[in-house]
């Protein structure tokens, strides 16, 4: 298996580079509706390892974030047994190692501290996903969520990123069946290395059915 592993490793890398994702567990949701570049998704719950860190910019804030959350999926946590993965993820010492997923989640909070979040694996639940040693690391269920979203490519810098969630606001407001109900964020789901043109990058927001118009 460990052999596996280090075979399969190189492979898998440069498979990211062209953003091929492969292997690589997303959150499941069913597609409800589509508008022009808007897909409106229904998510089921979900877990999520979060840390606020606070950093001058959105980019900042996923490089500082991205580094504890790493830890602990990679073995930093308290897993009360061991548990034998498949390659090419392979055991680590110090604890159980959780299987990387995507995307990476990003919101932003107030005072310039960011919110950063890894969804994780579909086979946990709360009771059963290790316990992170780092006490700045967060677990938390999300509920159900209906959220709209619009994908972009490229590298996802502040002016990307604000320019695919105007995108979005400008679709939602010529919506007649959606509207949003607070704030978004944002999911990356290739690391650094993935080419900007091969690169899947998302912003949502959650919604809601529109009201009907009543007319006399």
């Amino acid at each position: 298996m460990r052999l596996a592993a280090l075979l399969l490793a190189p492979l898998l890398a440069a498979c990211q580079v062209v953003g091929v994702r492969s292997g690589t567990e997303e959150p499941a949701y069913q597609v409800v509706a589509r508008e022009g570049p808007m897909e409106v998704r229904r998510y089921a719950p979900r877990l999520i390892a979060e840390t606020d860190v606070a950093a001058p910019d959105a980019a900042a804030a996923r490089g500082a974030g991205f580094r504890p959350l790493a830890d602990f999926i990679f073995g930093r946590n308290r897993a009360a047994e061991r548990i034998g993965m498949t390659a090419p993820v392979a055991q680590a010492g110090g604890g159980e190692r959780i299987g990387m997923t995507a995307p990476v989640a990003e919101r932003p909070g107030p005072d310039g501290v960011w919110r950063i979040g890894f969804f994780m694996p579909a086979r946990y639940t709360l009771e059963t996903l290790p316990r992170p040693e780092n006490p700045a690391i967060a677990v938390r269920t999300l509920p159900e969520q209906t959220v709209a979203v619009l994908r972009f490519g490229g590298t996802p810098d502040a002016p990307a990123v604000a320019g695919a969630r105007g995108r979005l606001s400008a679709q939602l407001a010529l919506s007649q069946a959606w509207e949003a109900t607070g704030e978004g964020g944002a999911w990356f789901y290739d690391p650094p290395w993935t080419i900007p043109g091969a690169r899947r990058n998302e912003v949502w927001v959650p919604v809601a059915p529109r009201p009907p118009v009543l007319t006399r």
